[in-house]
C-alpha cells in the first residue's frame, strides 16, 4: 500500500503526524519534525564530519560490501557523541518520552544504496526496545510487511527530510522492513536509528 501519492507533498513545511495503528505494535511518524533549516544543517554536518565506514557481510559463500556507509555512536563500543547528535537525540527523546544511549547512522549515497528485508537482531534477554528513526536528505521509501502472513500487503512510507519515525517494542518481533534501490536519479540520504543497549546484543563496532 502506497501511503502517500506524492512524495513531494511534505516539502511544503507543514508538520504532520500519522499513527499507522499496526496490529500488535506501535508505528508513528512525525513529518517535518525538524525544520528545513535544522534538517539542512544536520545533513551537511553529518555528511561532512561523520567517520563513515563500509562494512562487509557474508552472503552464502561470498563476502560483500554493504550497499551503504555506516557509523556507530554511544554504547560501550561506539564513537563519542557529538554536539549535533546529542541535540537531535534530545529533541527525539522529549517527543517520545524514551531515553536512548546509542545511535546507528546509515548513509545512502544515491539510489543504488539500500537495505534488504530484515528485523533488528533480538537482544540476549529476548526483549526488544523501541527504535527512533530520523531522516535527513533525499526521500526514500520505507517498506513494512508482517512476518507471519505471506503475500500480505506491504506498507510503503516515504521518509522525508526532517522526519521522525518511532517503531515500538514489538515491531521487530512481528514485522520486517526494507529500503529498496531505485533507478531514479536522486541525492543522498542520512538515517539515524536511536537505540537502547542490551547485554549480548550485536552492535556496530568501531575499528
Amino acid at each position: 500500500m502506497q501511503l502517500f501519492d506524492d512524495c513531494e507533498l511534505f516539502d511544503e513545511g507543514i508538520r504532520r503526524f500519522v499513527d499507522f495503528q499496526l496490529p500488535g505494535t506501535e508505528l508513528r511518524l512525525w513529518e517535518q519534525f525538524f525544520t528545513k533549516a535544522e534538517s539542512d544543517k544536520y545533513f551537511r554536518i553529518l555528511k561532512e564530519t561523520t567517520p563513515w565506514q563500509q562494512r562487509t557481510r557474508k552472503m552464502y559463500d561470498r563476502v560483500l560490501p554493504d550497499p551503504r556507509l555506516t557509523a556507530y555512536y554511544g554504547g560501550s563500543n561506539g564513537f563519542e557523541w557529538t554536539t549535533e547528535l546529542l541535540d537531535i537525540k534530545a529533541k527525539v527523546e522529549a517527543e517520545c518520552g524514551i531515553e536512548f544511549d546509542r545511535v546507528l547512522l546509515n548513509y545512502y549515497r544515491d539510489g543504488n544504496d539500500s537495505v534488504s528485508w530484515h528485523s533488528d537482531y533480538l537482544p540476549a534477554d529476548g526483549r526488544h526496545h523501541a527504535i527512533a528513526s530520523v531522516t535527513f536528505g533525499e526521500t526514500r521509501i520505507f517498506k513494512v510487511r508482517p512476518k507471519q502472513h505471506a503475500g500480505a500487503e506491504t506498507l510503503d512510507i516515504p521518509l522525508t527530510h526532517g522526519s521522525f519515525l518511532l517503531m515500538g517494542e514489538t515491531m521487530q518481533d512481528l514485522y520486517e522492513h526494507h529500503i529498496p534501490k531505485t533507478s531514479r536519479k536522486i541525492g543522498a540520504r542520512i538515517n539515524l536509528t536511536f537505540r537502547i543497549s542490551e547485554p549480548g546484543k550485536p552492535v556496530y563496532y568501531v575499528n
